[in-house]
């Protein structure tokens, strides 16, 4: 069954446009948290260089993504793997890029721990870890809408909410990868890039 998620039509444009200044030229693209699979069947459309490997931890979320995956019919669109960032396997041993599109605020901090756990196993020096969602920076005021977003997400989880950019910063530092780029993107979200050294 495919499940479809709204925030998609608004945001695969802007991400795509990121995406494509801060992707490796070819090589297997690791997305992780896939959700519904819309985003990955846009992006394997839009990179056919790239090897995309989707994958989510939820069964019903794999099961549209494999549904997304064969109406598509892209040959560099592989089949999802259900991955928990937390587990210290993840199915795969190596991929030149990894993408989180937002994962890191519907998830506890150890999902995030785990997150970059795996980008310093998995990538190449250089490689890129991509994040995109809703942040909370350091000197610069909080969109009134993300404050409310984070109160409802607390509210129905006291382990969600938004994260500070600076707190990735140094935990991504502890494993090797650094912060060396961010864009500002649309209904007050943020992209991320990290590398491994």
């Amino acid at each position: 069954m495919k499940l479809a998620s709204p925030s998609v039509a608004r945001n695969t444009t802007p991400i795509l446009e990121v995406l494509a200044d801060w992707l490796p030229a070819s090589g297997r693209m690791l997305e992780v948290a896939s959700g519904s699979g819309e985003h990955a069947v846009a992006f394997a459309r839009a990179f056919p260089q790239l090897e995309w490997q989707p994958s989510d931890p939820d069964g019903m979320a794999v099961e549209s993504i494999s549904a997304w995956c064969e109406e598509a019919g892209c040959t560099n669109l592989l089949p999802p793997l259900r991955l928990d960032v937390r587990a210290e396997d993840w199915g795969v041993n190596a991929a030149d890029a990894l993408l989180a599109i937002n994962m890191v605020h519907i998830s506890p901090w150890e999902a995030s721990i785990g997150l970059l756990d795996g980008a310093a196993r998995l990538l190449p020096s250089g490689g890129p870890l991509i994040l995109y969602g809703p942040w909370l920076v350091k000197g610069e005021p909080t969109a009134p809408s993300n404050l409310a977003f984070d109160a409802d997400l607390r509210s129905r989880n006291p382990e969600w909410g938004l994260r500070k950019v600076e707190d990735f910063r140094a935990e991504g530092a502890e494993r090797g990868l650094s912060l060396v780029d961010q864009r500002a993107m649309p209904a007050n979200n943020r992209m991320l890039l990290f590398r491994r050294s």
